[in-house]
């Protein structure tokens, strides 16, 4: 099983606003890739305070210049909402600066504000999405198309940029849609769920969402990889869980609203913090998420582990910008307090999950 860092990005009250929080980014991956993590992850939203991250490509191009091992990847690249013969070219450009770490995370995007302002009709997105990952698979693997579809029409194009890895670089899509699973069985494409500030139960059902649509095209899941990302935070005081839970409520509030296609903002532009019914209390928020001191947060991880047996468990140290200071402190201790409880409780981190090809470990 590999370790990711999952980076958002999150606005919110940073003294030093989003170049605090790209500051604070920078650090959290160099400690990930100290640490020994396996990939780091940049989120992509739009026109919100939910993320100051609207190009995960160039987070990771970025990152390339200031990393060594750990693998890089956009997650994800919300595909409907670019051209795709220009997503292909940057695809290629970030994985030769990374010199062959970029891992390709996409997903069909899910937020109906970014969309409208897109011009992309979000009901149309899985169609979309499978126009343009045609494009871009016969750009990067064949070095040419020509397309006529519903959505896109192209001329005979050559490409000068390839990936480094060959074919492709690893592929990971947030997606249980039973034809996008069918159309990337070729690549070994990893599911990447997560159910973010909602936490185990909601990422469990999404699992078993998941496995019926794997089922429904004739595949067995337990022979499946996956991916799951969770928030996580290691404190001692419950007082400072009920903090990190705060912060998870003020993101899943921001996500709430971004389905919708206008959003409460306050004066500053800044989604406001506005309840929305059914919401959990901020002791749920505490006890669903992975939260809690470094026993907490390893059997809650052992939880997941026994039931899903993911090759991949993301974790979000940062949410709701949260203090350097804080996320720093939580990855360090989960490393050194929580890994190695998990370990004695499940052996290694590397015999656990069904094993990719085509993701080597960092190192």
């Amino acid at each position: 099983m590999q370790l990711g860092l999952f980076n958002l990005m999150t606005l919110r009250d940073h003294p030093d606003g989003s170049r605090g929080v790209m500051r604070d980014t920078r650090k959290m991956v160099e400690t990930a890739e100290e640490l020994g993590f396996d990939i780091a992850w940049f989120a992509e939203h739009h026109f919100a305070n939910y993320s100051s991250s609207p190009s995960p490509l160039m987070m990771c191009s970025y990152a390339a210049g200031w990393t060594k091992r750990i693998k890089l990847g956009p997650g994800v690249i919300v595909l409907p909402l670019y051209n795709p013969l220009r997503v292909a070219q940057e695809i290629a450009v970030a994985d030769t600066q990374t010199d062959g770490r970029l891992v390709i995370g996409m997903g069909t995007g899910y937020q109906q504000y970014e969309f409208d302002r897109y011009k992309v009709v979000l009901d149309d997105r899985v169609d979309v999405f499978l126009e343009y990952w045609d494009v871009i698979e016969r750009a990067l693997v064949d070095g040419e198309v020509e397309y006529n579809g519903k959505y896109v029409s192209l001329p005979k194009t050559h490409f000068a940029i390839r990936t480094q890895q060959k074919p492709l670089p690893p592929i990971f899509v947030t997606s249980s849609h039973p034809r996008l699973l069918d159309r990337f069985k070729k690549w070994k494409a990893t599911p990447f769920l997560a159910a973010s500030t909602l936490g185990s139960p909601v990422l469990y059902k999404m699992v078993d969402g998941l496995n019926d649509a794997w089922t429904s095209i004739g595949e067995q899941p337990s022979t499946k990889p996956l991916a799951i990302m969770q928030y996580v935070c290691i404190t001692d005081s419950r007082a400072e869980a009920l903090e990190a839970a705060e912060r998870a409520r003020y993101v899943g509030r921001m996500a709430h609203h971004l389905r919708h296609a206008e959003l409460p903002l306050d004066e500053s532009g800044f989604i406001k913090n506005q309840a929305y019914d059914g919401e959990y209390t901020l002791d749920e928020y505490a006890d669903k998420t992975v939260v809690g001191d470094p026993h907490a947060v390893a059997e809650k991880m052992v939880a997941d582990i026994k039931r899903l047996n993911p090759s991949n468990y993301t974790c979000n140290f940062s949410f709701g910008c949260m203090s350097l200071e804080r996320a720093h402190k939580s990855i360090v201790r989960f490393k050194s307090e929580v890994v190695p409880l998990i370990e004695k409780e499940l052996g290694p981190l590397s015999d656990i999950g069904i094993g990719s090809e085509t993701v080597k470990k960092a190192g």
